[in-house]
């Protein structure tokens, strides 16, 4: 049996931010992924969108993480040359009754320190997106898009730089605590058995997985995950949009976000439905729901312009029955919470994942510094 310092399992952007924060620690880290390449899963089928913090729980780990990693990721993204753009984010009540729904977010976001949000009137509204119909807004300057795989590339360069080693192919099937460490089981071509002193489960959609896998690990305290999958369209032709448009959020009406692309193709999504395993087929049933969302801001949007883009699957802490995610935060589940020396869970890792992914590798580490 090999030992090795530290084992991240999961090379997605978070596992590789981790990675690369141990790495540049001094520690010894081995990265293992299940798949034949970094980042496939969440971190590669997501809307790109560098969130400003403002919709969460004030003094959650989304809000803390979030607001840390947006501000450390735009700096990390000039100084390495990795494309991104501050678009800005536009919130639009379609009526005078969702007006209430804009006081209530930009409140939100100055709770959670978030300070630069701008109220607009229709007029104003009209004049930053004409193509758009709403009876007020509210308009984020430091929501941007980054390319997401340009920055996961960037966190391995650093972290095998500082002298880390991805493996890919390299699922982990099992293990279990010893007074040594923990004994991690990978499969793959050529099985073999690791004992590390710190683990880190970053295994995104799988992480409940790997953690109930590992022998020792209390099982009552891995949460439920519930798989949740959003669509994309994208639209034919060019955008009418230049900065990235959210209508407030409704009941019984879906909530089409507009982002856009470092290129400039407009992407309509995601709405959420429920997937009882990682299955990223497209359904084309929700198209009539997608028009109807989206005219609510856009009604000029033609008919047969939309066409099926790409779904993700986020790794959700609640499911259906709390449609909207209220009251749910990260859990990054250590020692003080599992009793397992050495060992880091991290559950839920969904959105704001990428924005935070910086400030949630400086978190870990510290967590397990030496």
């Amino acid at each position: 049996m090999e030992r090795v310092d530290c084992v991240v399992v999961g090379a997605g952007v978070v596992g590789l931010a981790i990675a690369r924060a141990l790495s540049q620690a001094g520690r010894e880290v081995l990265l293992l992924d299940a798949e034949n390449a970094f980042g496939t899963h969440t971190s590669s089928r997501s809307s790109e969108v560098l969130h400003a913090g403002l919709s969460y729980a004030p003094g959650s780990l989304k809000a803390q993480l979030c607001r840390r990693g947006r501000d450390a990721i735009y700096h990390y993204a000039a100084e390495r040359g990795i494309a991104h753009h501050r678009i800005g984010k536009l919130i639009v009540a379609a009526d005078a009754k969702e007006i209430d729904g804009l006081h209530k977010y930009k409140k939100l976001a100055e709770a959670n320190d978030v300070d630069d949000m701008q109220m607009l009137d229709a007029k104003s509204v009209h004049a930053l997106e004409p193509a758009v119909q709403a009876t007020a807004g509210l308009f984020s300057p430091s929501t941007g898009i980054i390319d997401s795989h340009g920055l996961m590339l960037s966190y391995l360069g650093d972290a095998e730089s500082a002298g880390a080693c991805l493996v890919i192919n390299s699922p982990v099937t099992g293990g279990r605590v010893t007074g040594d460490g923990i004994e991690v089981h990978v499969g793959g071509a050529e099985p073999i058995r690791l004992l590390a002193r710190t683990v880190i489960n970053s295994a995104g959609l799988h992480a409940h997985s790997v953690a109930l896998a590992i022998e020792g690990m209390p099982v009552e305290l891995v949460p439920k995950i519930h798989y949740a999958i959003g669509h994309y369209y994208t639209l034919q032709g060019q955008s009418p949009f230049t900065h990235l448009v959210y209508p407030v959020a409704r009941e019984a009406a879906l909530r089409v976000h507009v982002t856009l692309d470092l290129g400039g193709q407009c992407k309509f999504g995601p709405d959420i439905d429920w997937r009882t395993d990682v299955d990223y087929t497209f359904d084309t049933n929700n198209e009539s729901r997608f028009y109807e969302g989206i005219r609510r801001f856009w009604p000029d949007l033609q008919d047969g312009t939309l066409q099926p883009g790409y779904t993700g699957i986020r790794p959700r802490l609640a499911g259906p029955e709390a449609l909207h995610n209220a009251g749910t935060d990260f859990i990054i589940q250590g020692e003080r919470e599992h009793r397992v020396p050495g060992l880091v869970n991290l559950f839920g890792i969904e959105s704001p994942g990428l924005t935070s992914s910086l400030a949630i590798g400086e978190y870990v580490a510290t967590m397990v510094a030496k």
